[in-house]
């Protein structure tokens, strides 16, 4: 049995992933993470591996997660392929028929959505190619010569080159649409096209089963009158009222058709010449193409008519000194993003920034000059014989606050998780704590400076220091902190690694993820 899966379930599953972005059971987050990158694998920032797709990794990711930033409705769009217009390209032209046994001329490509059909101008207006100078002597197009810049309603030439190209104007991509969706691969389309006023003269300019192209197959020989113009010459169909210019040449040949009305109905369509009075020779009769929009007509639907299939989904980590949950002055070598995580509470996640960390608030004397090695391993004895382990992310010397994280490399497993058989700290993973039992302290020792230790006198999620208030980014009891998001909880639906950064305190990095569907 032969089947397919068709594109316009991809383009359904984009738009129905755009729509249910954040609901009151849905909330979609990005993350950062993995400050130990070239613990993996000597040679990440060169050649990063690739991430894989299985539970136990996803803990792992969930283990070296640093902080998560909320996705909003206005951080997401459906996008397609970037193609800027350059003079001298040829494009391919708007057909409704392309296929493996019919692909397009230009390109090669064997669906409508794998062509070049479509282009972005200097301006940053999206056209589309609804005629690229196909005729009998250019059965492959033409170059294009005139970059379009109208934003008529109606197809039309966009120069005086005579390159025989006709562009029909769709959309324009507004400056803030830039900012968060444009990459060097993607556009975005506009959102709500279906709905918006703003895309409302271009929608509701279309008319269904209209016909804006008629392109000439072979001019025949012996045709009507020579240096003659046939007018309203009907295409014949399922459709109406269509009807076509037919010029004839001094060699009594097809020298040009162009669509004259556009009738409404087609989903096919034959242009009369008989019907239209002209004599069609006896020779060799001349043949037409006539071009059949998508449904609704050109601008209807843009997510349809431009194959909007891929989604992409736009993050800003920024510093934040009310809500410092990203952190500086570590690698930060992975990004991805999680669905529909929960608070520590097991309720949907709402933060709009969220640290995925643990966290220490020491005290001591000296704690503002003592410095902790990023990545570095630090310990506190819980017990006789029992001892806590986490490793550096970062330390705040005037907050004294210790950000860490664990994973199972402290409790028997080596970071590619081969199982170890005498791993120095044990088996069990221990939790950092403010009530240590017999033989234990709170006692944490940093890589440089005098001992410090768990300050079991704060809870909160400020503190006054010299007469100003610092923000630690989450809630303390007793000197210690958990993450804000509950752990191994949503679905990790994307995960990218790559040549790590070292985040500084003026920095800001824009992530962009695009999903395909």
């Amino acid at each position: 049995m032969a089947a397919i899966i068709t594109d316009q379930i991809r383009i359904l599953n984009a738009k129905n992933f755009v729509a249910g972005v954040t609901t009151s059971t849905k909330s979609l987050y990005s993350f950062v993470g993995l400050p130990n990158p070239t613990d993996i694998s000597s040679d990440w920032d060169t050649t990063p591996p690739a991430p894989k797709d299985n539970f136990q990794d996803e803990n792992e990711y969930w283990d070296t997660m640093i902080a998560l930033k909320k996705i909003n409705a206005d951080d997401v769009r459906q996008v397609v392929p970037k193609r800027l217009w350059s003079s001298g390209t040829t494009y391919d032209m708007y057909r409704s028929d392309i296929s493996r046994s019919n692909p397009a001329k230009v390109s090669g490509a064997t669906n409508l959505y794998s062509s070049t059909f479509f282009v972005i101008n200097e301006d940053y207006r999206v056209y589309e190619c609804l005629q690229n100078g196909t005729d009998p002597d250019n059965p492959n197009g033409r170059p294009s010569l005139d970059q379009p810049l109208f934003t008529d309603l109606e197809p039309r030439t966009a120069g005086a080159s005579g390159d025989g190209y006709i562009w029909k104007y769709l959309y324009t991509i507004k400056p803030s649409d830039i900012i968060k969706f444009e990459s060097s691969d993607f556009i975005p389309v506009p959102v709500e096209w279906g709905t918006s006023a703003a895309n409302a003269p271009i929608r509701q300019n279309a008319v269904d089963g209209s016909i804006k192209i008629v392109t000439i197959t072979n001019r025949g020989v012996g045709v009507g009158t020579a240096n003659r113009t046939y007018t309203k010459v009907p295409i014949k169909g399922d459709g109406f009222e269509a009807e076509c210019t037919v010029v004839i040449d001094a060699d009594q040949q097809v020298e040009s058709v162009t669509v004259s009305n556009q009738g409404e109905g087609y989903s096919y369509g034959s242009v009369d010449l008989v019907a239209g009075g002209v004599p069609t020779g006896t020779t060799a009769r001349p043949t037409f193409d006539v071009i059949i929009p998508p449904s609704g007509g050109h601008g209807f639907d843009i997510y349809r008519e431009l194959g909007a299939m891929n989604v992409l989904l736009y993050s800003r980590i920024e510093n934040d000194q009310t809500n410092p949950d990203f952190i500086t002055g570590n690698h930060i070598a992975r990004v991805g993003v999680v669905d529909s995580p929960q608070s520590t509470g097991a309720a949907l996640l709402t933060l709009d920034k969220a640290s995925a960390c643990n966290a220490l608030r020491l005290t001591g004397t000296g704690y503002s000059t003592a410095t902790f090695t990023p990545d570095a391993y630090f310990e506190q004895t819980i017990g006789t014989g029992e001892t806590a382990v986490g490793r550096v992310i970062n330390y705040d010397s005037v907050t004294g606050v210790l950000k860490y994280w664990q994973d199972r490399t402290m409790a028997g497993f080596n970071t590619v998780g081969t199982g170890q058989t005498q791993p120095e700290w044990g088996y069990q993973q221990h939790l950092f704590t403010s009530a240590p039992a017999t033989g234990g302290s709170l006692t944490i020792v940093p890589s440089t400076g005098s001992n410090l230790a768990i300050n079991t006198a704060f809870s909160g999620v400020s503190t006054s220091i010299n007469n100003r208030t610092y923000y630690l980014g989450q809630e303390f009891a007793e000197g210690i902190s958990g993450p804000e998001v509950r752990r191994y909880s949503g679905d990790i639906i994307y995960v990218d690694n790559r040549p790590s950064i070292v985040r500084s305190v003026n920095q800001k990095e824009d992530i962009k993820v695009i999903l395909q569907f």
